[in-house]
């Protein structure tokens, strides 16, 4: 999400595909994509998921580009294990050149009211948005580890802790 972020406000070319797609109205007063303007046109239309695989067609391979070169960059300065945090990981199919995929789910009510909050957006948008997503069995099948989410930040922090320790990649 850092690297899809910082492209929205910096990368001419990956704005220029999205208006081209999406209309200039996702645009805010600075002339830069407006999140929440991009998701209402995305998730406000009829049929989301075909808008979603759109934006996603336009944006994973700037962010995949400059992911690579950040996992270049940092093995040349001897990095020996890099953590890709990629919501998008099996759309954009890099799956292939992940070691190990840790999935990180939550209840669908827990879902709900944090992608309410955070987005500020109703019941019914955030429902769209959760329903445009790969289903929990879906996860469960393709990654090799789940973690669940449902508590606060401490308890996944806890979590992640014992995950690296018993799988041998804690320090």
């Amino acid at each position: 999400d850092a690297v899809y972020h910082r492209l929205l406000a910096e990368n001419d070319a990956l704005t220029e595909e999205l208006c081209d797609s999406f209309g200039k109205d996702i645009l805010g007063a600075d002339g830069r994509v407006d999140r929440k303007k991009l998701g209402a046109a995305v998730f406000g239309h009829p049929n989301p998921p075909t808008l979603l695989h759109s934006l996603n067609t336009i944006t994973h391979k700037y962010v995949m580009a400059r992911t690579y070169d950040l996992v270049r960059e940092l093995k040349q300065t001897g990095v020996r294990a890099v953590i890709i945090d990629a919501p998008q990981l099996f759309e954009a199919h890099i799956e292939k050149d992940c070691d190990l995929i840790v999935g990180v789910l939550a209840d669908r009510a827990v879902r709900l009211a944090r992608i309410m909050a955070r987005d500020g957006i109703s019941e019914e948008n955030a429902n769209k948005r959760i329903n445009a997503q790969k289903s929990d069995d879906f996860f469960r099948n393709s990654c090799h580890y789940i973690l669940t989410n449902d508590g606060d930040l401490a308890d996944l922090e806890a979590q992640i802790l014992r995950f690296l320790e018993n799988s041998g990649l804690g320090a």
